[in-house]
C-alpha cells in the first residue's frame, strides 16, 4: 500500500451559478449565504474552509442537511471544482491537475465508499470488488487475489458468487468497503457510508472500519450528520454550518470546549465517558496509595471507571508511556465528569 498522503484544504469557496467567480470578492467581504441568493441568485456551498488532515488518520466532517458537507468531500478528487482555494494532496494542487493527470489521480489515489452503497447489480460480490482493478487494467488473477483478501477481511467470504439484491444492507455496504480497499488506495472518501444501515448493523460497520484502520492506516475522510458516529471513528472532527466551518479539533476538545451555542447544543448529551480522557480529570503529580492500579493518561473515563470500580483501591495512578507518574485520580472525580462539563 502507498504511503497515506496528508491533505490540506486552503481558503476553499464553492458557490454554485453561472457567474460564480464574479461574486468571490462579496463573499469574502462578508456577504451571508442569504444575501447572496437573494442579490444574485447564486448558491454559497462552500466558505473558507481550511483544515489540515494528517495523513494515515481518520478525519470526519460533520454537519447537518445543506451544511456543505458532502460538497466538501467531492472537492477532494475534484467531482465538483471549487470556485476558489487549492486542495492539496501529499503537497500537490489538485485543483490544478489536468484532465490526465486527474484521472490517474482519482484511479489510483481515492476510493470513495457511497451511503446507497452504488454496486452494479448485474455484477457477483466478486466482480463489484474487483471493478476497479478492472479499470486499472490488471490481470484477471490479480484482481481476484486482491478482491478476495479484502473480501474475507470484511466478513464476506462465501458469499464473493451472490448478487447484490441476495444480500442485506449491511452485507452490501461490507461489499462497497471491501471495493473501496481492494483499489489499494491510499485515500479513502466515506460520504454517509453507514447512515442507511439499520443502528446495530451501523456500529458494527464502525467497528469494522475501526479494525481495519489500525492495519492499513489510511487517509479516511468520514462525512456523517451523527455526533456519536463522529466521536467514535474521529481522530479530528470539523463541523459545518451553512458551508462554513464553527470548529475543529479532537473529539475530547470539542466536548469539553464547544466553539458556541450551536455546538453546545450538538454535545449537550453525549456520553463523555466514551470521549473525555483521563488526564483532563486527573490531579497532577502526588503519589497513589499502596495497590493502586496504573491508568494511561489517553484511557477514557469510561475504561478508568470500570477498572477502579473492579479495583479494591479507589484512586489510581496515572502514567505516561515511560512509567513515569503524572499524577492521580479518585474514582468519584471521573464518576463526576461523566455526568458534567469538566472545568
Amino acid at each position: 500500500m502507498a504511503d497515506a498522503p496528508a491533505i490540506e484544504i486552503r481558503s476553499l469557496y464553492k458557490i454554485f451559478g453561472p457567474h460564480a467567480h464574479q461574486h468571490v470578492a462579496a463573499v469574502k467581504d462578508g456577504m451571508s449565504k442569504t444575501e447572496l441568493n437573494h442579490q444574485t441568485g447564486h448558491v454559497l456551498g462552500l466558505k473558507d474552509i481550511n483544515i489540515a488532515m494528517p495523513g494515515g488518520s481518520i478525519q470526519v466532517i460533520m454537519g447537518l442537511s445543506g451544511s456543505g458537507k458532502s460538497t466538501l468531500i467531492r472537492h477532494i478528487n475534484r467531482l465538483i471544482d471549487p470556485t476558489a482555494g487549492e486542495v492539496l494532496v501529499g503537497g500537490v494542487d489538485v485543483v490544478k491537475m489536468g484532465s490526465d493527470e486527474l484521472r490517474e489521480f482519482r484511479r489510483h489515489q481515492t476510493a470513495m465508499v457511497f451511503q446507497k452503497f452504488a454496486l452494479l447489480p448485474h455484477r457477483t460480490v466478486l466482480d463489484n470488488t474487483v471493478y476497479g482493478l478492472e479499470i486499472q487494467g490488471l490481470p484477471r488473477a490479480t484482481q481476484v487475489a486482491a478482491a478476495m483478501r479484502w473480501i474475507e477481511r470484511v466478513g464476506l467470504k462465501g458469499f464473493e458468487g451472490k448478487y447484490p439484491n441476495q444480500l442485506s444492507g449491511g452485507m452490501q455496504q461490507r461489499v462497497g468497503l471491501a471495493r473501496a480497499l481492494t483499489n489499494d488506495a491510499p485515500i479513502l472518501l466515506m460520504d454517509e457510508a453507514f447512515s442507511a444501515l439499520d443502528p446495530l448493523i451501523r456500529m458494527d460497520m464502525q467497528s469494522v472500519l475501526l479494525d481495519l484502520q489500525k492495519e492499513i492506516r489510511k487517509t479516511i475522510v468520514f462525512i456523517t450528520h451523527d455526533l456519536d458516529e463522529a466521536l467514535r471513528l474521529g481522530d479530528r472532527i470539523a463541523i459545518l454550518r451553512d458551508g462554513e466551518v464553527i470548529q475543529q479539533g479532537t473529539g475530547q476538545q470539542i466536548v469539553l470546549n464547544p466553539a458556541d451555542d450551536y455546538i453546545a447544543k450538538f454535545v449537550r448529551e453525549v456520553n463523555r465517558g466514551r470521549v473525555v480522557e483521563v488526564v483532563s480529570v486527573m490531579t497532577p503529580g502526588g503519589e497513589a496509595p499502596k495497590g493502586a492500579i496504573t491508568l494511561a493518561p489517553l484511557d477514557t473515563l469510561e475504561q478508568a471507571a470500570r477498572r477502579l470500580s473492579e479495583s479494591t483501591v479507589k484512586t489510581a495512578r496515572v502514567a505516561g508511556a515511560d512509567g513515569a507518574t503524572l499524577g492521580t485520580v479518585k474514582l468519584e472525580a471521573i464518576v463526576a465528569a461523566m455526568v458534567k462539563p469538566v472545568d
